[in-house]
């Protein structure tokens, strides 16, 4: 298991690309009006405008496993509360967010397989 990818909710994806290019030194790998990544030295930074609506409230660490529906169904079982239920985002992958008893975010991903 890997932590590689960190997703942050923005409501101006505009700023938030501007923001992010300027910390990071690079332009986006991906650009769209729904997602807009950067990929630097193996670790994936998102910014998703709809991020606020599914519930983000900040940054939200997202950690690769082979298993999302056990994995899940793990953190649930151990007092985790689901922000986001597991869904397929496209070119394979699969994604679900839960807050843990403090509030804290947690992402998990994994590809089809």
């Amino acid at each position: 298991m890997a932590m590689n990818t960190v997703i942050f909710p923005v409501r101006d994806l505009g700023r938030g690309k501007l923001l992010l290019a300027a910390l990071l030194g690079t332009a986006p790998s991906i650009d769209q009006p729904y997602y807009v990544g950067f990929d630097v030295e193996g670790q994936h930074f998102g910014l998703d405008p709809y991020g606020h609506d599914k519930g983000l409230t900040g940054p939200v660490p997202f950690w690769d496993v082979d298993d999302l529906d056990a994995v899940l169904a793990g953190l649930l079982a151990a007092g985790a509360t689901t922000v986001q239920e597991a869904q397929d985002v496209g070119g394979g992958m699969r994604i679900a967010s839960v807050k843990d008893a403090d509030g804290n975010m947690i992402g998990i991903r994994s590809a089809a397989g």
